[in-house]
């Protein structure tokens, strides 16, 4: 019992070190988390952005699932399940869609991703 006197007479050390741990161990996972993302962006000014759900259905109909489609910023972000379906997605959507649209991986390192993750105040879309 004696090796635990020492320890306790330092609870708030022990309290913040068990703090940081778990604060560690919720956000460090985000931080490394790789995104299958695809963005569609109008190439030119006046060309409208293509309707989700007929990018959906098209996708489907190849037999690509979609994770989620999300209108940001002027774009699409259609998001996989695996790097390899975006993969054939970003091909089959070079082919689908017409002249006009930039098609390409969603930049993973975008801050406002995991500040998105750990943010205090609620999300809306649409």
């Amino acid at each position: 019992m004696r090796w635990l006197q020492p320890l306790l007479r330092q609870p708030l050390r022990w309290l913040l070190a068990g703090l940081l741990a778990i604060v560690a161990f919720a956000i460090v996972p985000a931080l490394f988390r790789h995104e299958n993302a695809l963005q569609i962006r109008a190439a030119h000014q006046g060309v409208t952005l293509p309707d989700g759900f007929y990018v959906w259905q098209q996708l489907n109909a190849l037999g690509i699932q979609v994770k989620s489609i999300t209108p940001a910023q002027d774009s699409l972000v259609l998001r996989f399940e695996s790097q390899e379906q975006s993969q054939a997605a970003q091909r089959a959507l070079h082919k689908i869609l017409p002249y006009g649209f930039d098609i390409a991986q969603l930049d993973s390192g975008a801050s406002s991703g995991w500040m998105n993750k750990i943010s205090l105040r609620q999300q809306s879309v649409g």
